[in-house]
């Protein structure tokens, strides 16, 4: 990891700088670098995270779409008292393509994307978590490939390179996966040239090749393993459903279960093993049903995160988000400040307008709690789409129409649990 000072800046709290460089660019990296940290010495005092979509620097506007300090967790920060590490990609814009198992096109499985990419920009930060899961999930990573590096011998310590993530449906495992390989590929880019995601649709391949399910899934794994082979590359596997390949056993041999869902999870079990030995990939997966996967799998996994609905908080924060996207695209309009909930609680509920429309936010993420992630990020599109009735709204008319959205939400979601 490089690091660079800040005016001198002594060896405190580490700050990353992500630096999005335009495609075109042919501008060096170190020259890059200069003019990064030549704006960081013009602002060197932040209030969390923050990002520069425009400069005043040519140099910069040729080359650089973004910079953003990113990760704070403790605010104020003094960049000329940190040790700055900075982190300079280009997202690559090509798209997914099919992980191919056989010459017969039918027989993919699997999505794969290079890293980082355009399509996966942007999900950590929209992301809202109430603990520290996304950092506890990058200093792991971190980890594996520092005692990798070291030497460590795996016999005395040992680590899987394995990441469960548990919970209910639509609170965002698969796209923190994603997220998490995008930040990894770009927080490693120094080290990595570039990563790579595979996405093995786990509950497909089991079912529609029922029969050959235990050879496939080696199959896969050698796929794998090709990609793993290059040692310029941070290789991610997400394993979505993995409950689809890791079937508890003791059910199989009950006889609640075929045959051959015995010899899938053997095959699963063998090829993380083996892929272990390996210091540059990462396995995530993910499980709506923890208490159907083998013991042995469980066993295996090095975090197993519980992924559930957001608190008070989160729910704020998410929404937060979307209206200041909103009216960044002039459909709020005009466009008017938020308090964060940290800010409207320590300001103590004052009368003004920010704090009374904050304060009616926080009505609504009070009144939302119990609504999955994927829900609320839905609920600001569906309350223009019903309520607003207008092109555009002033941010009272849509906090208004956004509180009509939540009790239509929770009017359906009370309308389907009783129809059960």
């Amino acid at each position: 990891m490089e690091s660079d000072r800040v005016d001198g800046g002594d060896q405190g709290e580490n700050v990353n700088v992500e630096v999005h460089v335009k495609s075109h660019s042919t501008a060096p990296r170190s020259e890059v670098r200069l003019h990064v940290l030549a704006l960081l010495n013009r602002h060197s005092m932040f209030f969390g995270n923050y990002t520069w979509t425009e400069f005043d620097n040519d140099f910069l506007r040729k080359h650089v779409e973004t910079v953003a300090i990113v990760d704070v967790e403790e605010t104020p920060i003094d960049l000329r008292r940190c040790s700055v590490s900075i982190h300079m990609f280009t997202l690559n814009d090509e798209g997914s393509s099919t992980l191919v198992l056989e010459d017969n096109e039918e027989l993919s499985a699997a999505n794969h994307w290079l890293l980082p990419a355009a399509e996966f920009h942007g999900i950590w930060e929209s992301l809202v978590y109430e603990s520290r899961v996304k950092t506890q999930l990058l200093d792991y990573v971190s980890t594996t490939i520092y005692f990798s590096d070291k030497n460590v011998d795996s016999n005395l310590i040992t680590w899987n390179r394995v990441v469960l993530l548990h919970g209910p449906p639509g609170t965002g495992k698969t796209s923190l996966c994603k997220a998490l390989a995008q930040k990894l590929s770009i927080r490693m880019s120094s080290r990595y040239s570039y990563g790579q995601f595979v996405e093995i649709n786990s509950h497909s391949l089991f079912s529609k090749w029922f029969s050959e399910s235990g050879k496939l899934v080696t199959k896969m794994f050698q796929k794998i393993q090709q990609l793993i082979d290059d040692k310029d590359t941070l290789v991610f596997v997400l394993i979505d459903e993995v409950e689809s390949l890791t079937a508890a056993r003791n059910a199989s041999q009950a006889g609640t279960e075929p045959s051959d869902a015995i010899r899938v999870v053997n095959a699963v079990l063998t090829q993380l093993d083996q892929i272990k030995r390996y210091s540059n990939v990462v396995i995530l997966t993910t499980s709506n049903v923890t208490e159907k996967i083998d013991l042995a799998f469980v066993d295996r996994a090095d975090i197993k995160q519980y992924i559930g609905p957001p608190c008070e908080k989160g729910i704020y924060n998410i929404y937060l988000s979307c209206l200041e996207e909103l009216m960044k695209c002039q459909i709020i309009y005009p466009r008017l400040q938020l308090f964060t909930l940290h800010e409207l609680e320590t300001m103590g509920f004052t009368e003004s307008k920010v704090s009374q429309h904050s304060l009616t936010l926080r009505n609504i993420a009070l009144k939302s709690k119990g609504l999955s992630g994927r829900a609320l990020r839905k609920l600001p599109f569906l309350a223009h789409a019903m309520f607003v009735k207008a092109r555009t709204a002033t941010l009272e008319r849509f906090l208004e129409a956004m509180d009509q959205a939540v009790e239509k939400q929770k009017e359906e979601k009370s309308n389907l649990t009783d129809s059960v």
